[in-house]
């Protein structure tokens, strides 16, 4: 009887490991202009390959719109590497020579990889090229409801990286994916750290590991709209964020939070660019099927366009239709409407002024996805000012898509597909994740100033010690030298084997 399938996959995935780690001790040995040129090829590869495994992932998944994910590839390959490629990551990363300062980079060793459903390739790409581009190997863990798409994007990978002189093992990918193997993956001693990217059980899972992680949770971030702000390009932009790949993007827009004065102004072109207002009733029938009874998001709601989530739902909508709106008042764990929602389905929050919007966007955010991404379309700096003050967030976009804001593509942000929430939200850094984030830097420092002289610059006392005793002597011997002694020893002993 053959072994069980979890049990297969564990093995799997030390064997994987223990490849991954020889191939890396390789892999550390070259220097600066072998491993860019090695990214280089992935890049590439990547890039030749973007549509069909943009098709691929929708075709697997139900996921989204190809064509924006198309895009997607583009980000996570050439406009990452694009943005790393100078990035100083092997061997003296710095010098200065004025403070007797050297700065080393030292790879981690072996990534773990965590790949979600709604951005597969991309994120395998992305992760690959920055994990590499430090000098470490990867083990891939697929989502298994993308695991096609990925072992396929993973072998484009491995075939670039081979040819252009990676050693072999370098870059896994478990194929047996399993709950097992995920764990055993992420508690494994030879990982340097863990790349964490989807639901909140995962990333939790991840710092429970005992190996060091970077894990992003989920986003929430609502969108004000200030009475300064050019509100149709404002409308634009949230609902080309909302609606591109179908929301699937952890950064886009979950609720428009806008003033009283322009209230009408608002709505008016929400309409007029195919935003649709649910009734009451239509609104509560949408909440019981996006919210299922254990408390979590209905899964089959991601990457759903508006109009299939109405049919799913069982309302009616305006042909047509780009995103649902729902008018909220109040915000918890229990509504919806004010959670993360990967998909064209917005909440819609009216406030007296920007001080209870600000208030507002902080209940949103502390109710899901603290610590994430948020977005303000505003002309008042002052108002901008406040918000960047009191938000938190690690990611405040102005005047900009939130999706596209938040991982680079229309902001001078990193290019990432793995956002840290810090702190606040859980996460060991608020960075876009690149290259530097998966480099340990070993520094060299030389002597400038002696103990002494610190005391007198600080003017601190000499310490008491005690008085010095006089050194002890060897026995005299009545006078004669070591030398003397050992001639004498040797003629004794002489005299005495006669």
């Amino acid at each position: 009887m053959g072994l069980d399938i979890d049990l297969q996959s564990i093995q799997e995935v030390r064997d994987l490991i223990r490849c991954a780690k020889k191939a890396q001790e390789i892999f550390a040995t070259f220097d600066q202009r072998k491993v860019d040129g090695i990214i280089g090829e992935i890049a590439c590869a990547c890039e030749a390959n973007a549509e069909k495994l943009a098709k691929m992932a929708v075709e697997e998944t139900g996921f989204g719109i190809w064509q924006d994910k198309v895009l997607k590839n583009l980000l996570g390959s050439r406009i990452t590497y694009e943005y790393i490629k100078d990035m100083k990551t092997i061997g003296v990363i710095h010098e200065d020579g004025a403070k007797g300062i050297m700065e080393v980079g030292v790879p981690m060793g072996v990534i773990a990889a965590l790949i979600p459903s709604t951005n597969p390739t991309s994120t395998v790409m992305y992760k690959t090229l920055i994990a590499l581009k430090a000098g470490n190997g990867i083990v891939i863990s697929p989502h298994p409801g993308a695991k096609n798409c990925i072992l396929e994007t993973v072998r484009i990978i491995q075939e670039a990286a081979v040819k252009a002189g990676a050693p072999e093992g370098l870059i896994g990918v478990i194929r047996l994916a399993t709950m097992e193997a995920t764990d055993a993956l992420l508690k494994d001693p030879n990982i340097g750290v863990i790349l964490a990217t989807g639901g909140e059980a995962m990333v939790h899972a991840a710092y429970s590991s005992g190996n060091p992680a970077i894990g992003v949770g989920p986003g929430n971030g609502p969108a004000f709209i200030e009475r300064t702000a050019d509100v149709k390009k404002a409308v634009q932009r949230i609902f080309d964020s909302k609606t591109f790949d179908n929301g699937t993007i952890c950064a886009s827009e979950q609720s428009i939070v806008t003033e009283r004065c322009i209230e009408t102004q608002v709505i008016e072109e929400i309409k007029r660019q195919g935003g649709y207002f649910m009734d009451e009733a239509q609104s509560e029938k949408v909440a019981r099927f996006i919210l299922r009874d254990n408390g979590t998001m209905n899964p089959k709601i991601v990457g759903k366009s508006a109009q299939t989530i109405a049919d799913m739902a069982g309302i009616q909508i305006p042909s047509g239709t780009r995103v649902l709106l729902s008018r909220q008042t109040e915000v918890s764990k229990k509504n919806p409407y004010t959670r993360e929602k990967l998909c064209p389905l917005l909440a819609f929050f009216v406030e007296e002024g920007w001080q209870e919007a600000c208030e507002r966007c902080i209940d949103i955010l502390q109710n899901e996805g603290a610590g994430h991404t948020m977005t303000i379309h505003s002309e008042d700096t002052d108002v901008i000012r406040e918000f960047a003050l009191k938000k938190p967030v690690s990611r405040l976009l102005v005047n900009t898509p939130g999706a596209l804001g938040g991982v680079g593509g229309t902001t001078n942000l990193a290019p990432a597909l793995t956002l840290g929430c810090g702190a606040v939200g859980g996460s060991a850094t608020s960075d876009n994740i690149t290259p530097l984030n998966l480099i340990n830097i070993r520094r060299v420092a030389c002597g400038v100033t002696e103990l002494s002289e610190i005391r007198s610059k600080y003017r601190v006392p000499e310490p008491e010690r005690p008085d010095i005793l006089p050194q002890k002597t060897e026995p005299s011997c009545g006078g004669l030298t070591a030398e003397d002694v050992e001639a004498i020893t040797r003629a004794v002993l002489a005299k005495l084997r006669g």
